[in-house]
Formats: C-alpha cells, sequence, structure tokens
C-alpha cells in the first residue's frame, strides 16, 4: 500500500500531470469534458462499468482483457473506467489500490472517469465525509484515520478525483460518462456559452439517470438524480452537434440493472448502453439472484460498443462475497422474556 500511495502521490505532481489516456486532448488541466481527437484502430478500447468494490469482478475484466489482447496480438490494451469504485460494502480499498496500480504501470493506458460516489468524497483535513448514500467507504476511512497509508489513500482519492474527466466525446460520436449529459434546462445555456465545464453539466455527466421507456423527463433541480428519456437525448444530441461535439450514442453505467447491462428500445434511433462490472447484488438492491453476470465494453468504432458477459463460478461468488446467515445477527434482547 506504501508504495502505491508513494508512487500515486508522485505521479500526481508530476509538472504538465499524470499523463493519463485523452489527456493530451483536454484544452486546460481543468477540463473535465474532453473532446477525443483520435483513437486508433489498432489498440482496444474497453470501458469497465460501476465495481463498487467488486475487486473479483475487477479481475475477472482485466483476465478477460489479457486473454483478448493475447488471441489478437494487439498492442497494450486501453481502458476506460467509469467509475464508482467503492461503497456499498465489498473491498473499496483493494479496488480502488488495483486502479492506482493499473495506472502507474501505464497512465497513457488508463483513463478514469469520475462516479457520483467518487465525487462526493471529501477530505476536510480531519476527517473525510461523503455527500451520498450509501457512504461506508468513507466510514471506513474514519475509522482507520490514524493508520497513516490507509488515511494517504484516501486522500490521495479525494485529490485524484477532483480533476478526473466527467465525459468524453469520441469522433464516432460516442459520449461515455458515468450517468448522463446535460438536461434540458441546461441546453440554452450552454449552447450560448459552449462550456462543457459549467458545474451544472458536469453534475449531469455525473449523476442524471436514464429511463428506459420516457420521451421526456422534467428535470428536478433539488435532486442530483434526475431521469432523463430518449428524447431528451435527441435534443442534447443536437446541442452537441450545433457545438461542434455531434453525438449520436452513449455508453454509460450508474444504473445497476439485473442484467448488469441495457441497451433500451426505446432509444434505438440513438442507442444508449449501461454496462456495469457487478457480481454480486448490492445491499441496496431489494430483487433479483445475489449472484450476477457482470459485463465489460469494447469499444467499436460508429456503433454501440460490443458487450462481454462474464460468467463466474457461483461458488466463487459466494466465497468472495460470504452471506451472513440470518441466524448470526445478533438481537437485542426482550426485556419481557430476559436476556
Amino acid at each position: 500500500m506504501r508504495a502505491t500511495v508513494e508512487a500515486m502521490e508522485e505521479l500526481l505532481d508530476r509538472a504538465g500531470g499524470p499523463g493519463l489516456l485523452f489527456d493530451r486532448d483536454r484544452f486546460g488541466p481543468g477540463d473535465r469534458a474532453i473532446r477525443v481527437s483520435e483513437v486508433p484502430s489498432t489498440v482496444p478500447l474497453w470501458i469497465i462499468g460501476d465495481l463498487h468494490g467488486d475487486l473479483l469482478a475487477l479481475e475477472a475484466a482485466l483476465a478477460v482483457i489479457d486473454g483478448e489482447s493475447a488471441k489478437s496480438g494487439a498492442e497494450r490494451p486501453r481502458i476506460v473506467f467509469l467509475g464508482d469504485f467503492f461503497d456499498d460494502e465489498g473491498y473499496g480499498l483493494e479496488v480502488l489500490l488495483r486502479v492506482f496500480e493499473l495506472v502507474l504501470e501505464a497512465p497513457e493506458c488508463i483513463c478514469v472517469i469520475a462516479g457520483n460516489h467518487d465525487e462526493a468524497l471529501s477530505y476536510d483535513g480531519v476527517h473525510f465525509a461523503s455527500s451520498v448514500s450509501p457512504a461506508d467507504f468513507s466510514d471506513f476511512l474514519n475509522a482507520h484515520v490514524s493508520h497513516e497509508w490507509i488515511e494517504r489513500v484516501g486522500k490521495t482519492a479525494v485529490r485524484f478525483f477532483t480533476t478526473a474527466p466527467r465525459a468524453l466525446f469520441l469522433p464516432d460520436g460516442l459520449l461515455i460518462a458515468h450517468a448522463g449529459f446535460p438536461l434540458t434546462d441546461l441546453h440554452a445555456r450552454l449552447s450560448a456559452s459552449g462550456d462543457w465545464n459549467d458545474p451544472a453539466c458536469l453534475t449531469d455527466f455525473t449523476w442524471t439517470r436514464a429511463h428506459p421507456t420516457a420521451r421526456r423527463k422534467i428535470p428536478n433541480r433539488y435532486s442530483r438524480g434526475s431521469q432523463f428519456g430518449y428524447e431528451d437525448f435527441a435534443a442534447f444530441c443536437e446541442v452537441s452537434r450545433g457545438l461542434g461535439r455531434p453525438v449520436t450514442h452513449m455508453v454509460r453505467g450508474h444504473d445497476h440493472v439485473e442484467e448488469r447491462y441495457a441497451i433500451y428500445p426505446a432509444y434505438r434511433a440513438r442507442p444508449v448502453l449501461t454496462t456495469v462490472a457487478l457480481s454480486r447484488r448490492l445491499p441496496r438492491e431489494a430483487f433479483g439472484p445475489r449472484e450476477r453476470v457482470p459485463t465489460l465494453a469494447r469499444y467499436v468504432e460508429g456503433s454501440l460498443a460490443q458487450v462481454y458477459r462474464m460468467h463466474l463460478p457461483l461458488a466463487l461468488i459466494d466465497a468472495v462475497y460470504p452471506q451472513v446467515p440470518e441466524e448470526s445477527v445478533a438481537t437485542p434482547p426482550n426485556p419481557e422474556r430476559g436476556p
């Protein structure tokens, strides 16, 4: 942990920035909605969605990527992470350290987009906090604040995600973001200013949710989790085209769909793919099987990304994420019945 944290701190201190994938396309260090100039067709580009502490799914995704690269003999693959590395139990610290290791091995091959859980993490010099729920990772950091290297992992994460991209605009019209796009109430302002780094726009890239069938949804600025419909996405595509960043399709995470990927039929004119890499049912997911089939996606120029489903052994998922039997959960004594 110490070696990884020290190396990440050094990388973030590097003059000119850390040099991650697509950093060269930023028009300045504060640009977090990056217009990508080129995606070489000879080098595979992979997209890994929400992990929420799922170290098993992360390692499975990396194994798939390595296996596909070995078969094709292609150059070292590039990976875009869609964020949300921690919270919802699991192994948030280990996932974060593993992603840091990947960044350190080849910064030019890794792009990390901040998710809403990543963006929500903060540090005031004494304690960590989060503006989203669940927030068990900030609780974990505060419980170990006396451990120098765990504390420094948290501080490095806050620093890293503060400047991380919120959206990528690829040359073929693909928009990549954790959640969505600037909603309709921002379109006039965005068209007039051309400021993709407007804080309200960055928030929508990171927090909005896709409604699978609705035509339009009214933005709710009392909540960061507003929804959008397929006509809202079409309207945004027109705005982006007028600003010289034509968008025709999108890959995102954020919504923990049961199949761990979704391609919504209502969006067929402008396709949207949701992909998440979660091998287990999260505590806040009320329905569906406990063991899931995580996914990752491979960029296909001019088309929606190709989805890979990772069928992990159920026994392995259960071993990594053991279920606590109900009878082992302590219950408070009933004063009428005695201790």
